[in-house]
């Protein structure tokens, strides 16, 4: 099959032919990948700042359709449209059963580990899905059945981006009515903390960026006020906009810098979300006294805390009933062969979503 193999970091991503074992264990199915959205995640493998073996086939974030069932499935058939998410869960371990299969103590056992190779070598997967190929296998929990009306460009997105932001505000933070909220960082994911806080009715939503055409769109996903954090003291006008700071950040960048600010614009007693994927070595510091003085909150938010099989159909339902926006989010479409284009446009900062269509 076809697939974009990277093989050295701040290489290019090459297309080429690999093999897929399809041999599926209990649990497992094969999907034939129809779209798959163009995140930062990969992009940290790609410039080196998250360390990985390579060659490896990298996205993680994609839809398709699924094309054969392996032993035990019966929640899903030949033919049913999914999302692929790169968080399995087992249902049984301590973290499932207390609501959080976003954190599945045996998600590793659930990803096979070797599925791909090219002339008897290995080639390796990225996260149990390496969605920027034309097939995967992942177990049946990562696929999430979707509407058949729905399109699956749109269901791509919510398997990851869409669901770690507005799951961060929802979830994760649980904002209240009327709460006040700051977002560091907007591109794809932190839009959707943007319009997980309009869901909420957060009554303030101040967005940060550096690019001003990525506060023009923060404007068309609920942002009230607006900060360039090239040109302007973010966290000083986040504190003149909300007096004595807001009641939840939340960074969306990865950032040990823009982490220290999300935590610098909350008020006393309130709690900076961090959403961001950092670089694996990076380290963080915060003031330790205003822990005990200012009662303030510092709380990580893996994958918008999701539940994915009861919350992404959800996300869904509120698309189909226009209260989320998920046809504004797509910037552009690329196909398999120009995917390197697709991640050039990401890291100028070009657009909100882009997705490459196999």
């Amino acid at each position: 099959m076809k697939a974009a193999v990277l093989r050295a970091p701040n290489a290019p991503l090459t297309i080429e032919q690999v093999d897929l074992d399809t041999n599926l264990l209990t649990g497992e199915v094969l999907v034939r990948i129809t779209h798959a959205g163009v995140c930062h995640s990969d992009y940290h493998i790609m410039i080196g700042e998250t360390p990985h073996p390579m060659p490896v086939v990298l996205g993680h974030e994609g839809a398709g359709i699924v094309e054969a069932v392996g032993p035990g499935v019966s929640r899903l058939h030949k033919g049913d449209p999914v999302a692929v998410t790169f968080r399995p869960f087992c249902g049984y371990c301590r973290q499932c059963n207390s609501g959080h299969p976003n954190l599945c103590d045996n998600v590793e056992v659930l990803r096979r580990a070797c599925r791909l190779s090219q002339h008897g070598e290995r080639v390796y997967n990225f996260i149990g899905v390496s969605c920027f190929a034309e097939y995967t296998v992942v177990h049946e929990s990562a696929a999430i059945k979707v509407p058949s009306d729905v399109p699956l460009d749109r269901a791509a997105l919510v398997s990851c981006g869409v669901m770690t932001g507005v799951g961060a505000v929802i979830n994760t933070a649980k904002v209240s009515p009327g709460e006040t909220v700051a977002v560091i960082g907007c591109g794809g994911v932190g839009l959707n903390v943007i319009q997980g806080a309009r869901l909420a009715n957060a009554s303030v939503i101040i967005a940060v960026d550096i690019h001003d055409n990525k506060l023009e769109m923060a404007t068309t996903f609920g942002a009230t006020h607006l900060i360039n954090g090239r040109s302007e003291d973010a966290i000083k006008k986040v504190r003149e906009l909300v007096k004595g700071g807001v009641d939840w950040s939340f960074e969306v960048i990865g950032l040990p810098a823009t982490m220290e600010q999300a935590y610098a614009m909350i008020r006393k007693g309130g709690t900076a979300v961090m959403v961001g994927m950092p670089p694996s070595a990076s380290k963080v510091s915060f003031p330790a006294f205003s822990f005990f003085a200012e009662e303030k909150t510092v709380k990580g938010s893996m994958f918008g805390s999701a539940r994915p099989s009861i919350d992404i159909p959800r996300v869904l339902d509120l698309y189909k009933h226009h209260q989320l926006q998920l046809d504004e989010l797509i910037s552009r479409h690329y196909p398999l062969e120009r995917i390197n284009e697709a991640y050039e446009a990401l890291a100028r900062g070009e657009v909100a979503r882009s997705v490459i269509d196999l």
